[in-house]
């Protein structure tokens, strides 16, 4: 099953020059990445993307898709959520793009893990999910302006927190540079 036709966040869609005027050194880690739509539209668009995930045949999928089309990309198998292992320590990226994930303790690795100038583009479901189904569990749902306090200090360049349609959910947005 081909999902590279899935679309990419409108997130992405709207804020793609961010990601193409980067001045690209370290490339962007999409963080939990699934199939990889976000990290594969950002691909197209001649971005270099580390793609992280836990889910061995969603980097296959990735990975073939990376060959088949010549993209500049490459795949992490990785467990974020593993007790003991700081995964992203020692790492540095020009932007890290995060969606429908949330595992809270990796906040401050992922601010480390983004240069100086760098961008965060976080998007994931807050606690009014609950009204319309999963995930409906406060471990994956965000708090009221969540986001924007942990990345308080940067510079906010777009935000959203509120309901989207299409499909209909409750959603928290970021985008964010850190300072130099």
């Amino acid at each position: 099953m081909s999902h590279s036709n899935s679309n990419a966040s409108q997130l992405l869609l709207a804020n793609l020059a961010l990601f193409e005027n980067l001045k690209p050194v370290h490339g962007v880690l999409d963080l939990a990445c699934g199939y990889g739509r976000n990290g594969l539209f950002l691909s197209r668009h001649n971005v270099s993307v580390q793609f992280a995930d836990n889910n061995e045949a969603a980097l296959q999928s990735i990975s073939s898709e990376l060959e088949q089309t010549d993209l500049n990309g490459e795949c992490w198998l990785v467990d974020f959520e593993e007790t003991g292992i700081s995964p992203l320590q020692g790492k540095l990226f020009d932007a890290v793009v995060v969606f429908n994930y949330l595992h809270r303790p990796l906040f401050d690795s992922i601010k480390q893990a983004i240069r100086p100038g760098g961008l965060i583009a976080y998007e994931t479901f807050t606690i009014d999910q609950k009204e319309f189904g999963r995930p409906s569990n406060p471990d994956f749902l965000l708090h009221s302006n969540e986001l924007k306090k942990v990345f308080s200090g940067w510079e906010i360049l777009q935000e959203f927190e509120g309901e989207a349609v299409d499909p209909q959910r409750a959603i928290a947005s970021i985008i964010a540079r850190r300072p130099e």
